[in-house]
């Protein structure tokens, strides 16, 4: 969008040089970016007009003579497109940019099978999870499971007890 430029026009279907449907046909053709509302204005009041306006480009279109009122409301529900549009599309920018920032684990991962490092690709075995959180927006918190507890913990909590007795 050029500096200045409008994002809502009101063009009349008769116009010396080009007429308001071919405006809107040029204008849809080399739009790029910024939304751009466009009411098309006319004389005109048979069906086809209305279809041949709307097929040109028009986002509304007015028959003349027209209240100011209709016509104040109709720009305002331009304005209120535009603004949606406008903000779509600052969604999308962020999005895209959120998207492209998202870390990705894929392919294989080497792993130790007796302590579960990870090699990295610069060929250091680290902790599964700081691997992880270093390539994706994971966040741990720690625990034991019950196997472990089982197989680990318990049998340390049972000679911590035992030492602890027995030193009494």
């Amino acid at each position: 969008m050029r500096p200045n430029q409008p994002s809502l026009a009101i063009l009349d279907w008769a116009m010396p040089g080009l007429d308001g449907p071919e405006i809107c046909r040029r204008v849809r053709e080399s739009q790029t970016g910024a939304p751009l509302y466009l009411i098309l204005l006319t004389a005109g009041g048979e069906d086809r007009d209305l279809v041949t306006g709307l097929n040109s480009g028009a986002d509304d279109y007015v028959v003349k003579p027209c209240r100011r009122d209709e016509l104040q409301a109709r720009v305002a529900v331009g304005r209120r497109i535009i603004q949606l549009q406008t903000s779509l599309a600052e969604r999308v920018r962020e999005l895209e940019s959120a998207l492209a920032q998202v870390k990705q684990l894929s392919g294989l991962l080497p792993i130790c099978c007796y302590c579960k490092k990870i090699r990295d690709d610069r060929n250091y075995w680290q902790q599964v999870d700081a691997y992880i959180s270093q390539h994706t927006e994971v966040q741990f918190s720690h625990g034991v499971c019950p196997d472990c507890y089982a197989r680990i913990v318990k049998p340390e909590l049972d000679k911590l007890t035992i030492e602890q007795e027995s030193g009494r």
